[in-house]
């Protein structure tokens, strides 16, 4: 069985090495082009162009798949079957119909919940407790092909973004392995989805990454995680753009507002501690545990509360 990896990000190496470690015949890769990270803009390989250079995989990439220069170069490799994860591109028709056993993808969510790009952050800055990961076949629409199968994976308080798309790439490809030789006879189910119970799950915009300490303390504290650590949440202070990174989970002693704190609108800093920097929330107050200040390095809150010497009163954003 001739297979085709696509993917970009760490999500899907998991999944390519199983596929390497369980002898399948990955005839090349494809992945997103080179990009500028980091202050410098050094161009850098993604994450699986990485991995695969490593095992000494044909990598490909195009720009765009759907352009004639990247369908030929598909067409080329003439795959039984495709495999994506986390591509971040949408497969045309033309590739589609490609491979006799179909195109699988691993996606990040309890289909027919959270399609699209972003559905790890989206369920963890919604506040669900259970995510998962779906096998299905590849269809026209965004996440819309029917499902094979599916497993479910708890989240903690304690979990970010970081640590769900680490559980989620192990599950995705235990899910993969366990079901390939089903797929090679022909003989895996296909679950349609019902299409009346989606929820849509874009790619995060600097909106997304704004603050509104008039949401509830669970709410801000469920965002923080949630974009931890792609972008970070971000509020301001003295006029300059202020990262929150990490919050402490919203206790009962939370909710409790002492009466002089009553007359201080959300995004008032309330006090500083050992523990971070209290800040008065729409219905209550939560505790930001590390910072950013602009222009400078991630730190504990305490640590920067220390050094700023911050007044009770002072308002973010």
């Amino acid at each position: 069985m001739r297979i085709l990896f696509m993917g970009t990000p760490q999500f899907a190496v998991p999944s390519l090495n199983l596929l390497l470690e369980q002898g399948y015949d990955v005839a090349a890769v494809v992945t997103q082009p080179d990009r500028p990270v980091g202050r410098k803009r050094e161009l850098t390989p993604p994450p699986v162009k990485a991995f695969a250079l490593e095992r000494g995989l044909t990598v490909l990439q195009p720009e765009k798949l759907r352009s004639p220069e990247g369908v030929a170069a598909v067409t080329a490799v003439a795959p039984e079957l495709i495999v994506t994860a986390a591509y971040g591109q949408i497969l045309p028709k033309s590739v589609l119909d490609l491979p006799r056993l179909g195109c699988l993808n691993v996606h990040g969510s309890l289909l027919p919940r959270y399609r699209g790009g972003a559905p790890i952050q989206r369920s963890i800055i919604n506040g669900e407790t259970v995510t998962g990961v779906t096998l299905m076949y590849m269809a026209e629409g965004l996440d819309t092909g029917d499902m094979i199968a599916s497993i479910e994976v708890p989240i903690a308080d304690e979990d970010t973004s970081g640590t769900m798309f680490d559980k989620l790439s192990i599950a995705g490809a235990r899910l993969l392995g366990e079901w390939l030789p089903r797929i090679a006879a022909g003989e895996a189910p296909r679950v349609p989805q019902r299409h009346e119970d989606s929820t849509y799950a874009p790619n995060l915009s600097r909106d997304d990454e704004r603050l509104d300490w008039n949401a509830t303390s669970r709410e801000l504290f469920n965002r923080v995680r949630g974009l931890n650590p792609m972008a970070g949440g971000f509020t301001q202070l003295n006029g300059e753009v202020f990262k929150v990174w990490r919050c402490e989970v919203p206790t009962a002693e939370d909710a409790e507002v002492k009466p002089a704190w009553t007359a201080m609108p959300p995004g008032s800093i309330l006090e500083t501690n050992a523990r971070g920097i209290r800040v008065r929330t729409g219905d209550g107050s939560l505790v930001l545990a590390e910072v950013q200040p602009a222009g400078k390095k991630a730190l504990s809150a305490a640590e920067y509360a220390r050094g700023a010497r911050l007044a009770p009163g002072t308002l973010l954003g």
